[in-house]
């Protein structure tokens, strides 16, 4: 990791003038964060001597995270920085934490900035050769307890990243209408065993090319495919399964984001659930999102949809260029971007999806792209003769162009 060692004034120069030759984009290190819990699914890419790079107590890398301001928390040997994005800038790297700190309204907007959080979502390739454990992300009155924001997420499964599905392709998703809270609460009071919790919920198959809205406090268990999830800046949750995967889950994961004083005390988790949400018979209406069509996209070979547009904290786009094509990509807010099928160009950088990436090079892949070059409009090319370019685009809160409120 090449990282600048000057003086602040250099620093914030060097990042202005990156972002000015960039045209308002910049480009971004591939993030990499381990997890302990499951077994890598191997569709990210990344090269197969690479998958315990930090070495095998870390776990696996098995996530990539995007346009990240967010540390990973992976208990207390998680180094400082990791989940953070770098940016690539003329001279090293930057943390993108920096980045907007010295940027500010430049890069993520006016109407951000004037919030005071920074850059509040981030998103992730997430890859597992089983499913994750049955769990719950904290809403924001539970996270505010241990210094944190909440974890509203949105899933969606990208075509190209999913060649195989995995060894489980069902998503479990809250509980079945009839449960109770004591049925609840004995499950995950029996940690000595398999508590087979994923018996109290539902389950639902999942595909590529399609997608789920999570709302915080809802229980799941997204399946085997390799799934691209954007979020609040948060990484808290709750490991409700004692083995998920043929593995056994700690049962410090289901105390991990609890106040000290609360740890032991099941009603507790119980209370961070959102019952009613988590119990509706309607579950497959609510949190199901099929991709929407933008209706409002008028250039030859360009093709957009909605994939995450139920949150209020976030959403993200599909965008497909036809090959040969050249069109400005417009938007009305800031945000990151990843290639996951071809090659190009995305305003004045190289673009192209990688074939096999070494853990610690960069790629031409990923992008921070400021509100300004956003509604300017990024021109986009695809370069080849045959074959689609296809990106990944997630937005902040309150995206302007959001067709559902």
């Amino acid at each position: 990791m090449t990282t600048m060692a000057t003086t602040p004034s250099t620093r914030a120069r060097t990042l202005r003038q990156t972002l000015d030759e960039g045209h308002g984009v910049l480009r971004l290190m591939p993030t990499w964060v381990p997890r302990t819990f499951s077994t890598p699914g191997h569709r990210l890419r990344l090269h197969p001597d690479d998958h315990y790079a930090l070495g095998p107590g870390r776990g696996a890398l098995t996530e990539r995270w995007l346009a990240s301001t967010t540390q990973a928390d992976n208990g207390p040997d998680t180094p400082d920085g990791e989940g953070i994005s770098r940016v690539l800038l003329l001279d090293g790297q930057m943390p993108l934490t920096e980045a907007v700190d010295i940027l500010g309204a430049d890069v993520i907007g006016p109407r951000l900035a004037a919030a005071g959080d920074g850059w509040p979502v981030y998103a992730k390739f997430y890859d597992y050769q089983g499913a994750l454990p049955f769990h719950i992300h904290l809403n924001d009155t539970h996270a505010a307890a241990i210094g944190q924001r909440g974890g509203a997420e949105a899933l969606y499964f990208p075509p190209e990243l999913n060649p195989h599905t995995g060894k489980r392709p069902i998503m479990f998703l809250g509980l079945q209408p009839h449960v109770t809270p004591k049925e609840f609460l004995a499950r995950i009071a029996d940690f000595s065993s398999d508590n087979h919790i994923t018996e109290l919920s539902q389950a639902f198959r999942v595909r590529p090319g399609t997608g789920w809205n999570i709302p915080p406090g809802v229980l799941h268990a997204a399946g085997s495919l390799c799934t691209y999830e954007v979020e609040q800046a948060s990484d808290t949750y709750a490991m409700c399964e004692s083995v998920a995967d043929d593995q056994p889950v700690p049962e410090s994961l289901l105390w991990k984001d609890v106040p000290p004083e609360h740890r032991g005390n099941h009603q507790y988790i119980l209370d961070m659930l959102d019952w009613q949400a988590n119990t509706d018979p309607d579950t497959l209406r609510r949190h199901h999102n099929p991709p929407l069509p933008v209706t409002s996209t008028r250039h030859d070979g360009l093709s957009e949809r909605w994939i995450a547009y139920s949150s209020p904290f976030f959403s993200a786009k599909e965008v497909t260029l036809a090959p040969g094509a050249t069109a400005p990509l417009t938007d009305p807010a800031a945000y990151g971007a990843i290639a996951v099928r071809g090659h190009g160009r995305f305003g004045p950088h190289p673009v192209a999806a990688p074939t096999l990436i070494r853990f610690g090079n960069p790629t031409e892949d990923e992008f921070f792209v400021s509100e300004t070059a956003a509604t300017a409009g990024v021109p986009v090319t695809n370069h080849s003769t045959t074959e689609p370019l296809v990106l990944l685009q997630h937005f902040g809160p309150a995206n302007p162009a959001l067709p559902i409120p």
